[in-house]
């Protein structure tokens, strides 16, 4: 498979590059948005007629929630224009797009778990311009995988994990919100389920394209999450002390971009389709090295 990679400095892009590159029967080229701006309909065409990839991995995203609202035109851009464009170059070659969208398409208020088919109704720029991506991706290519996930954390970039980690080793006492909750989700996990995809796809003709939901288990709040944190930490050497975790509501916490309060998505359709299991994040944490530099 000839697989072209957008966003590669990014949190999954950077795990993605990695992955494909020991993978033998891939010829990769990976592009960061400084080798290819998506939103340049002219440059990713080019890119695509001169690469002629089978599959386009796209993990180019707008994902500063709270700038996005002041940022809208340039949010959408990113999420909505060059998405289109990856996808609009794949349909003409045949290839296929797997492309990542996220949980804030839902409202975030359904009392459990998020399943493809729900009705979207983002609450802010960026779950607005997320869906608009997906809407595009979908219309514009017929061979299509819309992987939306949550909570991402990795060894590259900023995430929940490295900002704890970091506020641990300053403080001794920390409020985090504990009424949102979701799946923390590893970025080399959800490479891997992309890779697994593309595989399958490269290797069979019978593909179930659209929409699937990826992201981990168990669920927690972002308290929850930041507890198991700080025990792996302790118990790593990483921190000295033991971190006093104060749970606070949403509105204690108030930002300019609307949260969900409900990120929790079910992926049996993913393992139903593809044999691909939730993201273990309590595994990966029992690593912390990668974190703390």
């Amino acid at each position: 498979m000839r697989v072209l990679l957008t966003g590669s400095n990014g949190q999954v892009g950077f795990c993605l590059k990695e992955q494909l590159t020991d993978e033998k029967a891939a010829t990769l080229l990976a592009l960061d948005k400084t080798q290819l701006d998506i939103t340049n309909r002219e440059a990713v065409n080019a890119v695509v007629n001169k690469f002629k990839p089978t599959i386009i991995i796209n993990a180019a995203a707008y994902t500063a929630v709270d700038k996005a609202e002041d940022d809208v035109e340039q949010c959408f851009a990113i999420n909505r224009d060059g998405p289109l464009y990856l996808a609009q170059a794949a349909q003409r070659i045949d290839a296929s797009i797997l492309h990542i969208s996220t949980d804030y398409v839902f409202e975030g208020n359904k009392l459990n778990e998020y399943v493809e088919s729900d009705s979207t109704n983002p609450q802010g720029v960026y779950g607005e311009s997320k869906l608009a991506g997906e809407l595009a991706v979908a219309e514009a290519c017929h061979k299509h995988i819309i992987l939306r996930t949550a909570w991402v954390f990795g060894e590259n970039g900023n995430n929940f994990v490295k900002t704890m980690l970091r506020l641990g080793a300053m403080r001794e006492k920390l409020s985090v919100v504990g009424d949102q909750f979701g799946g923390p989700t590893y970025a080399g996990d959800i490479a891997h389920a992309l890779l697994c995809i593309a595989k399958k796809i490269t290797q069979e003709t019978q593909i179930k394209y659209g929409i699937y939901h990826y992201s981990g288990l168990p669920h927690v709040s972002w308290c929850e999450f930041a507890e198991v944190i700080f025990n792996n930490a302790m118990h790593q050497g990483y921190l000295s002390n033991n971190i006093e975790l104060e749970s606070i509501t949403t509105d204690q916490y108030p930002t300019p971009a609307r949260r969900p309060n409900n990120s929790r998505l079910n992926t049996s359709k993913i393992y139903k389709h593809f044999s691909i299991t939730a993201s273990d994040w309590k595994k990966v944490l029992n690593n912390l090295a990668a974190y703390t530099g």
